[in-house]
């Protein structure tokens, strides 16, 4: 097809050996289990040329696939354990924290702003959120970007 691109979801084991190869030799490199696509391809046993031809044509299906990330701002008091509980109740929530910034707190309430990977969450945002201001010590939680 001309201009478009067109995309498959296909069992692994119908898959050719040469991809299934290229996949584990992107898997090798990724995890940074060998230094160089030379070791790599040594290791599972194919070409360099084999590896360069689908490199960027075949890729794995998982969750970091549809990765959906949210910013949320949120005040909380300034209490021990509130940042700890509102962490627990992402994870409980299978959300995934990427980034925590904290403001130093004034007159009893810190500024955190959390960016999460949501691609697991069985919620709508609008549930997590308020799910998440019924968090003790949880006084504000606004989304404030998403991708």
């Amino acid at each position: 097809m001309h201009g478009s691109e067109q995309f498959y979801l296909i069992q692994g084991d119908v898959l050719p050996i040469s991809i299934r190869k290229t996949l584990e030799v992107k898997r090798l490199l990724d995890a940074g289990n060998v230094k160089t696509i030379h070791d790599a391809v040594e290791q599972v046993g194919i070409s360099r040329s084999v590896y360069y031809k689908f490199k960027d044509k075949i890729f794995p299906f998982n969750a970091a696939t549809f990765q959906k990330v949210i910013t949320i701002s949120l005040l909380l008091e300034h209490r021990p354990g509130i940042l700890s509980k509102v962490l627990q109740f992402v994870a409980d929530k299978e959300g995934n924290v990427i980034t925590i910034n904290q403001s130093i707190p004034l007159q009893g309430i810190a500024n955190v702003v959390l960016s999460m990977d949501t691609a697991n969450m069985r919620l709508t945002t609008t549930e997590f959120l308020e799910e998440l201001l019924q968090v003790d010590g949880v006084n504000r939680a606004v989304v404030v970007g998403q991708s």
